[in-house]
């Protein structure tokens, strides 16, 4: 009995890893796309104070 309880806690625990991990790969996606908005969007007003001071 002692095992099915060991396995079940242990299935369980594994569960809830995925999820973290899942959940930490979602952020990651999102900051790198804020990133990269952020990126765009200065290169994009680097790229118009070039064209204003030519």
């Amino acid at each position: 009995m002692d095992l099915i309880h060991e396995d079940l806690a242990r299935a369980h625990c594994a569960a809830r890893l995925e999820e973290a991990r899942a959940e930490r790969r979602s952020h990651e996606i999102a900051r790198a796309r804020r990133l990269s908005r952020k990126a765009e969007k200065a290169a994009q007003q680097a790229r118009l104070a070039l064209a204003r001071a030519l």
